[in-house]
């Protein structure tokens, strides 16, 4: 079925805001998405008439929650294609995904002298717990070269590989660039050096097909905020057998198994990684964004992803004074920006006066706008319910501000 822009722009009610008296016009989804109408009802009805704790107790509505938790879990399983729930781990979000596995992974994976390989396009989520573990345990971190487009070096990467390397972990998208990193090739490259690989998914399972069993990924992360889902819900996939040598990142309830005063035992998976009462209507909004997302069809997504960033980069080319990055082709529909004489932060400014939110800044990439030699830009992200004609708006606010400077 052809996509309906307009009955898709309907469920997002924060669609329907204004800013300064103006429509707004949202285009900062790579740092999170709008909420559909079913997201919300299924939060609040959580709260307002299924409210219980969930695994502990056996009155209807622990028992309820329970059964809705263990489905979204089981939603989430299939959305990757994993092939057992138990390898769905809940967590915060990527971040606290990335902490747990450099934290586990230092205790019984890294020893003194190995060496762990990121790219210098990584989010900073993806680059400082890497640092912390490494002066922790004198661990070896080794950062794959982006091209001057906005690729990876994959020939760099190829050299850094060694019979230390124990850890690589990249992005699978850019949140900056919009680079859609060959990561079936990485993952291949990485077992045949015998080391794991971590992807983190933030920026692509909102947008593009993700089946970890394809892939062959070792672990793979992502946040429900970046996919029309609640904040502070996230997920961990892991190949069982790996998650089943890790030791636990946190200790308390749930993860147990049986707690004695000499000594604990912990709970199989998933639960030995899930210490504690979980974010159940996180979850459960979780697994209503996986239906409105899979009630669209990814490829529809991708498709109209795709067309409005093909339209976008069209504009681009066609505007005088200002510098785009990241690569033309083989990348998603996010999009940074600068002019010579203003900065990010200005323009950012300009365009929220006018109902636009972009971001601005360094987008929690220092090292990769380190590498190009600059402080940081505007970024322009979109997601499904985003138009051409927003973006038609976007460059002629672009060529007033040109005019301004």
């Amino acid at each position: 079925m052809p996509l309906d822009i307009n009955s898709v722009r309907e469920q997002f009610p924060m669609l329907q805001t204004t800013v300064y008296g103006k429509p707004l016009i949202y285009l900062d989804s790579a740092a999170t998405t709008f909420k559909t109408t079913s997201v919300i009802d299924t939060v609040k009805k959580q709260y307002s008439s299924e409210c219980s704790n969930i695994h502990r107790g056996i009155h209807y509505f622990s028992e309820l929650g329970t059964t809705h938790y263990e489905q979204a879990r089981v939603k989430v399983q299939n959305f990757i294609n994993a092939k057992k729930a138990q390898e769905i781990i809940f967590t915060r979000g990527t971040t606290e995904s990335i902490n747990l596995l450099a934290t586990s992974l230092s205790e019984s994976f890294l020893n003194s002298g190995d060496e762990i390989i990121i790219s210098l396009m990584e989010h900073h989520s993806n680059i400082v717990p890497w640092q912390m573990v490494a002066e922790k345990k004198n661990l070896k971190l080794k950062f794959i070269n982006v091209t001057e487009d906005g690729v990876l070096d994959l020939e760099h990467f190829k050299t850094l590989l060694t019979d230390k390397t124990k850890i690589v972990s990249v992005t699978h998208i850019s949140n900056v660039l919009g680079t859609i990193n060959p990561i079936k090739d990485i993952i291949k490259l990485t077992h045949q050096a015998g080391a794991k690989c971590i992807i983190d998914a933030a920026q692509s399972v909102a947008h593009h097909h993700v089946d970890v069993q394809d892939l062959d990924a070792d672990f793979l992360v992502f946040s429900g905020h970046k996919m029309y889902a609640p904040t502070g819900i996230g997920v961990l996939y892991g190949k069982e057998e790996l998650l089943e040598e890790l030791p636990p990142y946190q200790g308390g309830g749930s993860m147990i198994d049986l707690v004695t005063v000499e000594k604990t035992t912990y709970n199989n998976l998933p639960f030995k990684f899930e210490a504690g009462t979980p974010n159940i209507a996180g979850t459960l909004g979780l697994a209503t964004a996986i239906d409105f997302i899979k009630d669209i069809g990814m490829d529809n997504i991708q498709q109209h992803e795709d067309m409005l960033f093909a339209y976008t980069l069209k504009k681009a080319e066609a505007i005088e004074d200002y510098n785009f990055y990241g690569p033309k082709e083989n990348r998603s529909a996010t999009f940074c920006f600068n002019h010579p004489e203003a900065h990010s932060s200005d323009i950012g400014m300009i365009l929220d006066k006018r109902g636009f939110a972009i971001r601005t800044g360094h987008h929690c990439t220092q090292p990769l706008w380190q590498h190009f030699k600059l402080n940081g830009a505007a970024r322009a992200s979109f997601a499904i319910y985003n138009t051409t004609q927003e973006v038609d708006k976007l460059f002629t606010a672009l060529e007033d501000i040109k005019d301004f400077f």
